[in-house]
């Protein structure tokens, strides 16, 4: 059943054909040491070890030595020094920066809708009231904040992607919920709304957070994918 409290977490779901694939693509295009820093920028190290090893990548670089002695008694040869060489944008399925993407994102962030409400043209929305409804509208409030590495640059500035189309975020992002605009359709309690990722239009949206907010695609990809409930897919 889905948690229908502004406290329950988005899920960052790892696709494990994807990353199945762009491990294999990162190892294809050259180098021997992948970094998995960062509890591999989110994905979560061991499992992103192991599919790049078994891609044919030589060693691992981690954090700590008890990460290191860790993935040792899992067989994988790990390091906490050196310059990383396998490519880490075609390991974890990143855009460019212009949003192009070589293989399927790895990684999806999706929150859910907890209640929606009907908005006269003139009512605003979240804190600081920085939006305002032009024309009468629907809201869904989403799970998903800046507690979570949706930052608050982001309100009024990107989409997330909801049964299939690409709605806006309005007004300021809060610490664990923001306000989607489903700009007159009926989203049903519970559904999914995809922030990045995945192979949907919402697949590229991470060059639009860097644009947005002046992270890079990495940092802002490993803090949502640290402060997410992670969960796995085909």
């Amino acid at each position: 059943m889905c948690e229908t409290t502004s406290s329950a977490r988005p899920r960052a779901v790892i696709s494990r054909s994807a990353l199945a694939t762009a491990a294999r693509l990162a190892v294809d295009s050259g180098g021997g040491l992948a970094d998995l820093r960062r509890d591999a920028w989110g994905h979560g190290v061991l499992a992103v070890a192991h599919a790049v090893t078994a891609a044919g990548a030589v060693q691992v670089l981690v954090d700590s030595t008890g990460e290191a002695e860790a993935l040792a008694l899992e067989g994988i040869d790990a390091v906490v020094s050196g310059e990383p060489d396998i490519e880490p944008a075609r390991l974890y399925g990143l855009p460019e920066s212009d949003g192009t993407l070589v293989t399927r994102p790895v990684l999806r962030l999706v929150g859910h809708v907890l209640s929606t409400k009907r908005l006269r043209a003139g009512d605003a929305v979240s804190y600081g009231y920085t939006h305002r409804a032009v024309v009468d509208t629907k809201v869904a409030l989403v799970t998903g904040g800046y507690a979570q590495g949706i930052v608050r640059a982001l309100g009024n500035q990107a989409h997330v992607e909801i049964e299939g189309t690409q709605r806006p975020i309005i007004g300021r992002v809060a610490m664990d919920v923001c306000v989607v605009d489903l700009e007159g359709a009926d989203v049903a309690v519970g559904t999914e709304a995809t922030y990045f990722g995945g192979t949907g239009a919402a697949a590229p949206a991470l060059a639009r957070w860097a644009q947005v907010t002046g992270l890079s695609i990495g940092e802002l990809v490993t803090v949502a994918g640290a402060h997410a409930e992670r969960g796995w897919e085909a």
